[in-house]
């Protein structure tokens, strides 16, 4: 006898953050049960050594844990648990009807506002070509939060890289949108949600297929948005769906690590959807970005804002990138 598929599947990959685990999980489960719908919570645990997996065999036993003995990423984390629900990539829809109807990936640094759960999983099944949506992210303090954006292009880089168009940070050339949107509490199209908290569809799921392993972090999320959009479903933000952000608490305890991670999957990103071109024209950007900014840190040792060690950890940070950029280390 076949059962009714799962509303809502939530997955949290954790890496040594303990205790914001259990607030967020405190939270999930406080606005599942103020709701109507049927979940399951799955964390997969990347290989932490501050006793997460005690604490959820303990105070969670109720989720479906995988605990891996290495860090596998954001990507494959979240791929482990899609495929221990049955999720291949990809798959044609008709196939495991059973299969849960809206999966959430959330981060463990985060926490979901009551309501905001039911929110997105009623947009999704009431938006038939709505494929990935977002939350309205805020700042531990409660500030707004940049939780959607359009797709990167240049002028993104620039912005970034290039201290003198800094005033242009939040407009929309630096693919932010306006407060206003978010304020106004009505859905609105988007490039992708911020990968903290974003929730798809079963049916766009077995269309694009999984995660892209190959991001090991950063950037997951705006690739699988960006596949989402080639095969036709459409991304949006509900700010009425609230979620406390409180951010980079994994990520913050390898930050060489991180930064060269980061700019290794945006030229994956780059390389992989953009014209040879406009790649040469972003590495530039990149290698006279990266330039500016090493010679900024001499400047930052004078005035004691870092130390030698991080400034040379840096500089070769910066050279890792530019060679990446040039495609002369692709990894």
């Amino acid at each position: 006898m076949q059962t009714q598929p799962t509303n809502l599947a939530i997955i949290i990959v954790n890496w040594n953050v303990r205790d914001l685990l259990a607030n967020c999980l405190s939270a999930v489960q406080a606005d599942v049960a103020n709701s109507r719908l049927s979940s399951e919570i799955w964390v997969v645990d990347n290989g932490s050594t501050d006793g997460s997996v005690e604490m959820l065999r303990q105070d969670f036993p109720q989720v479906k844990l995988i605990a891996s003995p290495k860090n596998l990423g954001f990507a494959a984390g979240n791929n482990a648990a899609l495929r221990a629900m049955g999720f291949t990539s990809p798959s044609s829809p008709k196939e495991n009807w059973n299969l849960p109807e809206v999966v959430l990936l959330l981060n463990p640094d985060t926490e979901v506002h009551l309501g905001a759960l039911p929110t997105l999983y009623d947009f999704l099944k009431n938006n038939d070509r709505a494929g990935i949506v977002g939350a309205n992210l805020l700042y531990g303090d409660g500030t707004f939060q940049h939780g959607a954006f359009d797709f990167p292009g240049l002028c993104q880089l620039a912005i970034d890289l290039l201290p003198l168009l800094g005033r242009w940070v939040e407009s929309r050339l630096n693919g932010r949108y306006p407060r206003s949107w978010y304020e106004s509490g009505q859905p609105f199209r988007i490039g992708h949600p911020l990968g903290a908290a974003m929730t798809v569809r079963r049916e766009a799921i077995q269309q694009a297929g999984l995660l892209d392993e190959h991001y090991y972090m950063y950037v997951e999320e705006v690739d699988w948005s960006k596949r989402l959009a080639l095969v036709g479903w459409q991304a949006y933000c509900v700010p009425s769906a609230k979620v406390t952000h409180f951010g980079g608490q994994s990520t913050d305890q390898v930050k060489i690590n991180s930064l060269i991670n980061l700019w290794n999957s945006r030229y994956r990103f780059y390389r992989t959807y953009y014209h040879p071109l406009k790649v040469k024209l972003a590495a530039w950007i990149v290698q006279v970005g990266l330039a500016r900014k090493w010679a900024a840190d001499f400047q930052a040792v004078k005035q004691g804002q870092l130390t030698e060690h991080e400034r040379v950890a840096r500089g070769q940070a910066y050279q890792k990138i530019i060679t990446i950029w040039q495609g002369k280390s692709y990894e």
